[in-house]
């Protein structure tokens, strides 16, 4: 039986409308973590980060995502985070707290930021205190919590898979 022959890397699949997600980070000790997490949103179709900083991003590792994704810096987030939050846009925390939804178990609205915490030290006090909803993703063994790169991309893989078309 001849087997057809297998196209490899083939094109990107244009989304039917522009994602309403955002993806908020900290200001990052790593700007490979930064980088990565640009990387994911262009493959995402997110087309818009907010960060705190101004840590550079590395093309070698964002890839085309550099010329598709909009950094827009902050001094600080919780500022910016309330005024989307007076835009409509729901604010879910990804943070492993006593009030913390399972990913899995989470409907996300269509108009969404998720809020990354710091590698180190997750959501601030006052990130916490104006998120709508916190979610976690569940551990099954030690460390107590994924790199937040694999975390981001898990969060933002469940809203995509919820929103397929954008």
């Amino acid at each position: 039986m001849v087997q057809p022959e297998h196209l490899r890397h083939k094109p990107a699949e244009p989304l039917d409308r522009n994602r309403e997600l955002l993806v908020a980070c900290p200001h990052f000790k790593s700007a490979v973590n930064l980088s990565r997490i640009v990387r994911l949103c262009g493959c995402a179709g997110v087309g818009q980060i907010v960060v705190r900083g101004s840590l550079k991003i590395d093309p070698k590792i964002a890839r085309d995502a550099v010329e598709q994704v909009q950094i827009i810096r902050r001094r600080t987030l919780t500022t910016s985070l309330i005024k989307l939050r007076e835009e409509g846009y729901r604010l879910v925390g990804l943070e492993q707290t006593n009030q913390s939804k399972v990913l899995f178990n989470y409907s996300f609205d269509r108009k969404t930021v998720l809020v990354i915490g710091h590698e180190r030290n997750g959501l601030s006090d006052d990130e916490l205190r104006i998120m709508n909803d916190l979610i976690e993703i569940p551990v099954y063994g030690l460390p107590h919590s994924y790199n937040v790169v694999t975390a981001t991309t898990m969060a933002v893989y469940e809203y995509c898979r919820q929103f397929p078309n954008g």
